[in-house]
This record gives C-alpha cells, structure tokens and sequence, in this order.
C-alpha cells in the first residue's frame, strides 16, 4: 500500500490556496448523453479561463511559479504543482523549475522526478505535447489526477488492459500501448516513451532537437499509450490526452448534436493520426 504522501499534501495546500483565492477549480456538470460510454461526458459551467481563450504569446505561470499552489519540491529541478484551474481534487503538475519547451523532448530529468511521486502516489499521468495536441501551456509540464489503490485511472483503462490481454480490439488511429513492467519505481518509463516515439515516427531526440510531431501521453501503474495527433479540435470539442483516456469536455462551442449522431470514438479518430 503506498503511503500517498504527496496526494496528502496536496489536499492540505489545495485547502489553503483555496481559501486564499489562489485555486480556481473548474465547475462542470455531468451530461447524459446516450450511447457514449464509457466516456464520461461533462459540461463546463464556469467562465473559460483566460490562459485557454487568450491568443496571441501567453505568459508564463510557472516562471515564476505561484507560491501557493506549491506542493513539494522535487529534486534536483523540478516542482510539484496544484493546477489552478483543476479539473478533480488535488489536480498535480511536474514543472521544471527553468525553462524547458513543452515542444521539446522529455528528458530524463523528467522521468526522475514523475518517479519520485509516483513512489508514493499513484493515478493517471498525462501530457500534452504541444498546441495542436492540446497543451495550454509552453513550459514543460506533465498532470497527475491521483487515484487510491485498485479505483480505475480512467474510463478507458479496462479497454486498455484488454488490449492488452488480447481480448478487445485495436483503433483506427496510429498509437501505441504497452505493458508496465515497473509501476512503482517507474524505471520503465522512459524506455517506453522512447520506443513508442520512434514506433509513431516522432523522431529520436539524439538527431531531432524537437519531436516531429503532436502526440499524447497517457500512463498509469498498469499500461503507458503515446498517439500520434493530427490537430487539437473536432466538432467543437478540444481534445487534450484526457480525451483518450475517456473525458471529454463540452463548452460553448462543443457539438452535442454531432457527438450523439457520430459517437466519441469517430471524435478520438478525427484529431488523432490514422493508423499507416
């Protein structure tokens, strides 16, 4: 059983920052909208924040990086997050502490740190590589929804161990889903990220300064899944690594309509890489 250390002090910063006006959760409402699952399905209520309406160059919010919200420090170069704008409880973020592109590479150093919080607190890991695969954010940053022992990280994660076992078929789309081999100490990691980056093309970063293409990551103690992105909406609905992993998002602009008619899969399919 791992000793949460990180999700409880997450939980205890979330409580004052939330008092201190530094934490501005998300309010959504689930919508039932049949045929669609298991994807779960939720509408946003609030105001969209400004860091995803704005255009043009943003800046940064981890330079410097909003005290508050501060959960750990994560050596040598790293920083445990709060989210600002969470999507659950205790919504995690790894930053690097110095400018590093979230285009770019995720380098070992990465790796280390997602490895010193996933010794003690499991769940569902994501990344968004850059716009066009719906990062919000150019300073590099991988998300952590945290999760008890044995509760599913997502509503897709059945499908993937299925997959995994044989039992279920594969998508239409160019990714690729592998078997974790060490959940806990995650030294698997980064021998898997770079496997499935040179399995989808993206490049290799001993020759290529930046990946050659948007992609998603998604991981857990159980499986680890890159795929390859083609563009960032479909039908009105902005599609980040959540969306594989079975959230999806309405907003003002989202086609509920079409979702119904055409199913979230075709959506999935629409803005990831078809399958070589």
């Amino acid at each position: 059983m791992r000793a949460e250390r990180h999700w409880q002090r997450a939980r205890q910063v979330s409580e004052r920052a939330r008092l201190e006006g530094a934490l501005v959760p998300l309010e959504t409402r689930l919508l039932a909208i049949p045929g669609v699952e298991p994807f779960v399905v939720r509408q946003l209520l609030s105001s969209t924040p400004r860091h995803l309406r704005q255009g043009g160059p943003r800046p940064n919010p981890f330079l410097p990086w909003d005290s508050p919200l501060e959960v750990d420090l994560l050596e040598p170069a790293h920083v445990l997050l709060l989210n600002k704008y969470p999507v659950q409880e205790a919504h995690l973020l790894v930053i690097t502490r110095d400018w590093r592109p979230q285009a770019g590479w995720i380098e070992s150093s990465d790796w280390q740190a997602v490895r010193q919080v996933s010794q003690d607190t499991g769940g569902l890991w994501f990344f968004n590589s850059g716009a066009r695969s719906g990062a919000s954010q150019p300073h590099r940053h991988l998300q952590l929804l945290p999760r008890r022992q044995g509760e599913p990280s997502c509503p897709l994660a059945p499908l993937f161990l299925a997959q995994l076992a044989g039992t279920e078929a594969s998508w239409n789309w160019d990714y690729r889903l592998s078997r974790r081999t060490d959940p806990h100490g995650g030294s698997d990691l980064e021998a898997l990220y770079l496997a499935h980056a040179g399995a989808l093309r993206l490049g290799d970063p001993r020759r290529d300064s930046e990946p050659l293409h948007p992609y998603n990551l998604l991981f857990d103690d159980q499986w680890f899944l890159s795929v390859r992105r083609v563009r960032e909406h479909g039908a009105g609905f902005s599609v980040n690594a959540l969306g594989f992993a079975g959230f999806l998002l309405c907003t003002e602009g989202s086609d509920r309509e079409w979702l119904a008619s055409h199913g979230p899969w075709s959506l999935l399919a629409h803005v990831a890489a078809p399958r070589p």
